[in-house]
């Protein structure tokens, strides 16, 4: 008798992408962090704030597995229509941020990068699964799946704010009297 092909769930780590500057960078380097997947663009509204706020979740918890990934997409009003050198030139000047910019792509449509098809299964939001602007935020487990999606209005804080969500789906554990990840030396809880 012959074996049955087993399928495997996939994963966040089951993709490849490339960085801005065209090098393949295989996501399982990501294995047991908590990301926060964004699309982003340089000349939206949401662009400040997002980038302000992406940029201090980051500091504080990218020495305790978290991880922030942003592709820049051009379907929103043509809102990120920079190079990749242009885009990365513009966040690491302009807002300091130390998170990986990875490669323009497109997030819905034909030729949606296959990370965003991943990431839209099972999460639809007012479009039904599509991206509907720039800032739409997946939170991905340690276990590389996708446990939240976050609407391109929700501050990148919210994600902080809910502890309920980090804390249980997550594993992302946060202490509730000093609100360090992974409990605090000095709380006790």
């Amino acid at each position: 008798m012959a074996a049955q092909p087993t399928s495997t769930k996939k994963t966040l780590y089951d993709f490849t992408v490339k960085d801005a500057k065209g090098n393949d960078v295989d996501l399982s380097i990501y294995k047991g962090k908590v990301v926060l997947i964004v699309n982003v663009a340089s000349k939206c509204g949401l662009t400040n704030n997002n980038y302000d706020e992406l940029n201090q979740i980051y500091l504080k918890y990218k020495e305790k597995g978290f991880e922030i990934l942003a592709f820049p997409c051009n379907q929103f009003g043509a809102q990120e229509p920079g190079s990749n050198e242009e885009i990365v030139d513009f966040v690491c000047t302009r807002f300091k941020s130390e998170f990986p910019i990875f490669d323009k792509i497109d997030v819905n449509g034909e030729k949606a990068a296959p990370v965003y098809e991943f990431l839209k299964t099972g999460f639809y939001g007012i479009l039904g699964g599509d991206i509907q602007w720039n800032f739409s935020k997946f939170l991905v487990d340690k276990n590389g799946q996708p446990v939240d999606r976050y609407y391109p209005t929700t501050s990148p804080l919210t994600v902080e704010r809910h502890s309920e969500t980090l804390g249980s789906s997550v594993d992302f554990q946060i202490c509730r009297n000093c609100l360090n990840v992974y409990g605090c030396r000095i709380c006790v809880e």
